[in-house]
């Protein structure tokens, strides 16, 4: 049942003005979004991680994945940053982690929610989530570290300055009670600030980010991506260079835009 957190636009107008709704920041009179965006195919689909979709006790081998990938990789990565680098590498490059992509534009998301013709039978959505709303919500020590750097957009070497680890993380959530965190991950490939990217990651590896989302109504909106609207949005995306040849960068992007544009409808 649809809830005031809900937004279902029947035009390719009205999924633009819900993508902006709550964006104009009225202390310095501009509309600088506080929002994260993350575009899915399916509206069904839960806000889950890849290492829950693992198939794997991911509980228990979070941390064996996230130790082995940095002692393999080591050699392949010339910056060695915090846990919170490693695990941001690993992400990008496919490794199951409790992080999950957002991004700061409503463009690129709603790229991913239309990307998947094979998904053009269903609704997808977006979902929209307040960073700072979200921030707000740290336990006290934590937030005081946020404020003492005087920003809520938060990097790997903040993050490292709240908690060292994973196992960190944990204690602080189990102390304090659930949480999530937003941040900027290092733009090690193109592809990062292509995507405008943005990461969000959990206090506890099995905590469902919309789970929580819903005990925090104030900080999110889900915009509906009708299936009807999907070949006008796609293909208006298109035409404003929003595609897999300019969020991927290289043959495979270029392959996958070229597959996906001259596809029938």
């Amino acid at each position: 049942m649809p809830t005031p957190n809900v937004i279902e636009p029947s035009t390719w107008s009205e999924v633009y003005e819900a993508l902006f709704t709550d964006t104009f920041n009225s202390r310095i009179g501009r509309y600088k979004s506080r929002f994260a965006y993350r575009g899915i195919s399916s509206a069904k689909y839960k806000l889950e991680t890849s290492l829950m979709r693992s198939g794997s006790d991911f509980r228990r081998v979070e941390s064996h994945l996230v130790r082995q990938f940095k002692k393999y990789a080591y050699p392949h990565v010339e910056e060695k940053g915090n846990e919170w680098f490693w695990l941001s590498v690993g992400q990008h490059y496919g490794l199951p982690t409790r992080l999950l992509d957002w991004s700061y534009s409503p463009d690129v998301a709603l790229h991913f929610a239309t990307a998947n013709t094979a998904k053009f039978n269903e609704d997808g959505a977006v979902w929209m989530v307040n960073y700072k709303k979200a921030h707000q919500h740290l336990p006290d020590a934590l937030l005081g570290v946020v404020k003492e750097e005087e920003t809520w957009i938060l990097t790997t070497e903040i993050l490292g300055k709240m908690f060292e680890t994973l196992r960190n993380l944990d204690a602080k959530g189990h102390e304090r009670g659930d949480f999530a965190v937003f941040y900027e991950p290092p733009a090690i490939d193109p592809r990062i600030y292509n995507q405008f990217a943005y990461f969000s990651i959990t206090s506890r590896p099995d905590l469902c980010l919309d789970d929580w989302l819903a005990k925090h109504p104030d900080l999110w909106h889900k915009v509906i991506i009708k299936k009807e609207l999907k070949w006008e949005l796609r293909d208006k995306l298109d035409q404003r260079n929003i595609s897999e040849r300019i969020l991927f960068p290289g043959l495979g992007g270029l392959a996958n835009w070229l597959s996906r544009y001259y596809s029938s409808k």
